[in-house]
């Protein structure tokens, strides 16, 4: 049977015409009937960060959650069929994907993927619990925590079809997402009224992450491309430009989120550092868990203390994978591992965010291999914004 090629910028154009009609339909039928105050069902919430920042782990703390249905970065799809544009291009694709993740229409992969299709066909789908288990994949509960492997020994062969028929018996959808560089983008989604969706901005030190980066240099080469607009050319990132937009975004998610914040972003953005919460794992999660309205169960606390109570800042094999790892040693990886010649360099081009995200330069490399020295400041009110409800302000 034969199969039609559909070109990357026919599906641009179309997803554009189909936004633009949305919106235009919408705008409409909002000036002519009164808003309602009741709430979609489910809660959204999207776990905002970039690569190498501890998402991966953050993403997990919510797929083991029993209430959780989540995805990670299913976003990827897109920048895979569409790979010679660039991020701001791809920008408008990326969120309507999301959207419809959220709202478990998965008819919206139809653009990305084969018409055929199994779970194992969408991106790293066995880190997420609830395709692992019913009505997933039978061979798990829902209470139970799932191991990646385990998952993809026994549920990859289950059709497509059982993710949206998994995600609309949630009462949460967890999106882990890396391609969005400016949370104005994101304004469609948070006025959309069949949302209820709130924002946990992941950032980390951008020295650690340029450590973790190295680790997995041609895993990155293709969106470091689309981040520097390369028209699919592959890019390994030795000047750190890649880093330079990351910080940028950063920079930007943060002044829009904290500076002077529209009304539909009020108790709906979190700010969360990775080193805060490597630091007092149970306390951060349980301040992001009561964000999102969920409850830390035991069974999951018992997990997350042995998650990041393991031997060693983990190795290189380990790069994308959750492993139990000493978690405090993870971020202070980078004092020893990299030279202060390269630090130097990263301090240049990602200066405002580690001033603004609350971290300390170092002036010489005696401060910085000297652990006793604490880079990660103190959280300030006037710095970050924190939800409403933070009882620690």
């Amino acid at each position: 049977m034969a199969r039609i090629r559909i070109p990357s910028t026919i599906v641009i154009i179309f997803v554009t015409v189909q936004t633009g009609f949305l919106l235009f339909m919408y705008a409409r039928y909002s000036s002519f009937m009164p808003q309602s105050e009741e709430k979609p069902s489910q809660v959204h919430i999207l776990i905002l960060s970039s690569w190498r920042s501890g998402s991966s782990f953050v993403g997990q703390l919510f797929s083991q959650h029993p209430n959780v249905f989540y995805l990670m970065e299913p976003a990827w799809h897109v920048w895979v069929k569409m790979y010679q544009n660039s991020a701001k291009v791809l920008h408008m694709a990326v969120r309507d994907l999301v959207r419809s993740v959220f709202l478990c229409d998965m008819s919206v992969f139809d653009a990305y993927m084969p018409w055929k299709r199994n779970l194992s066909d969408l991106f790293q789908w066995a880190a997420s619990r609830a395709l692992c288990s019913a009505p997933a994949c039978d061979s798990f509960q829902r209470t139970d925590i799932t191991s990646e492997l385990a998952c993809k020994t026994l549920c990859g062969r289950y059709p497509f079809s059982k993710v949206e028929e998994a995600c609309k018996t949630y009462s949460h959808v967890v999106i882990k997402e890396v391609r969005f560089f400016d949370l104005k983008v994101l304004y469609p989604l948070l006025t959309d009224p069949s949302l209820n969706l709130k924002i946990i901005h992941l950032v980390r030190d951008p020295r650690a992450v340029v450590k973790s980066r190295e680790q997995s240099v041609k895993a990155l080469a293709r969106d470091n491309g689309i981040v520097l607009s390369t028209n699919g050319t592959k890019v390994e990132d030795s000047k750190y430009k890649v880093m330079q937009e990351v910080c940028r975004s950063h920079v930007q998610i943060y002044e829009t989120a904290a500076l002077k914040p529209p009304n539909f972003l009020k108790d709906r953005y979190l700010m969360v550092r990775f080193e805060d919460l490597v630091r007092d794992p149970l306390s951060e999660i349980s301040e992001m868990y009561k964000f999102a309205d969920l409850s830390l169960t035991p069974r999951l606390k018992s997990w997350v203390y042995n998650i990041t109570h393991g031997q060693g800042p983990g190795k290189k094999k380990e790069a994308f994978k959750i492993t139990s790892r000493d978690a405090v040693s993870v971020s202070q990886a980078w004092r020893n591992v990299l030279s202060f010649e390269k630090v130097k360099k990263i301090q240049e081009v990602c200066k405002g965010a580690i001033n603004i995200l609350g971290y300390q330069l170092v002036d010489s490399e005696k401060e910085q291999r000297d652990l006793t020295l604490d880079l990660v400041l103190p959280r300030r009110h006037n710095q970050f914004s924190w939800s409403s409800f933070n009882p620690k302000h």
